[in-house]
């Protein structure tokens, strides 16, 4: 059986990277507080309570953008999420839920696939730790 392919996918600067780096035990996706830096999938090998998977990162989803680079980085994100098992939706509490959460959201769930819901950044809400 081949291992599963597990997307992460979420609008810009939610933490899709932080997350794929934390879970690969790998610094490969670079971080910045600035959006758009990831722009193509990135692959990297996961194990999580003995099952081993493939986790792809990808760019934040701009759904209505019409700039060339961000319809591409969309693109991207849509290989990968044809291409999952499982998908990874990431958000930012400190946001709340934005339009662009609701526009991806209505993408994945059309992609038919099992969806799990990643609410990031709880820990930068305050209270305590």
């Amino acid at each position: 059986m081949a291992r599963p392919v597990v997307a992460i996918v979420g609008r810009p600067n939610v933490g899709k990277s932080t997350l794929f780096n934390k879970l690969t035990g790998t610094r490969l996706a670079i971080v910045d507080n600035k959006p758009g830096v990831t722009r193509d999938r990135l692959f990297g090998d996961c194990e999580w309570l003995g099952h081993n998977m493939m986790l792809v990162d990808t760019g934040g989803i701009e759904p209505y953008s019409n700039d060339i680079i961000l319809s591409q980085m969309r693109r991207q994100a849509q290989l990968a999420i044809d291409s999952a098992n499982v998908i990874i939706f990431v958000t930012d509490v400190r946001d709340g839920v934005v339009a662009t959460d609701e526009e991806v959201a209505s993408m994945l769930q059309k992609s038919g696939k099992p969806i799990v819901l990643a609410v990031n950044k709880c820990d930068s809400l305050g209270g305590p730790p």
